[in-house]
């Protein structure tokens, strides 16, 4: 348990949920507001305008999870991090919602800043597509094709070194 005095935050649908500052704080968004407020903040509900409360108590779950990591564990490996599509075991479990939920969470990182979090959705999503072609990829997202034939094929021959 952190010593440190909770921090209440309010979602966007108004709901006040109460969270370890320690926690809160995996947030630079909220770090910094707390940092910029001081005690002040301690107070008030700090409003998370951007996100609702079902994706803040997902992020905030994730952030409980991962209170210990070091704070900018990306830094030093970034290069490896970006390369690699590795998720760990827990955080592919955490990952496991429908892709509307998903993508809330991937918003909600950037938003509040937490990049670890953003580069896990991120990944999530890059192994969704992985070796899928085009009309896989746009089955798996619902996206509807508004290329031509013609338009496509053009696509296909200016961008065959991508398949090599």
């Amino acid at each position: 348990m952190s010593s440190s005095k909770p921090l209440t935050l309010s979602s966007s649908d108004g709901e006040e949920i109460l969270v370890d500052r320690e926690v809160a704080e995996r947030s630079i968004l909220i770090k910094n507001m707390v940092g910029d407020l001081g005690e002040e903040a301690m107070e008030e509900p700090i409003p998370i305008p951007n996100v609702n409360a079902a994706v803040l108590k997902k992020v905030i779950e994730w952030c409980i999870h991962h209170k210990h990591d070091p704070p900018s564990a990306n830094e030093d490996d970034s290069d490896s991090r970006k390369k690699s599509t590795d998720i760990e075991e827990w955080d592919q479990k955490f990952m496991q919602v429908d892709q509307e939920m998903l993508f809330e969470i991937i918003l909600a990182a950037n938003y509040l800043d937490i990049k670890a979090l953003l580069d896990v959705g991120c990944k999530t999503v890059a192994n969704m597509i992985k070796g899928k072609s085009p009309e896989e990829i746009r089955k798996t997202f619902n996206i509807q094709n508004d290329f031509t034939p013609e338009e496509e094929d053009q696509i296909r021959r200016e961008n065959e070194w991508a398949e090599e």
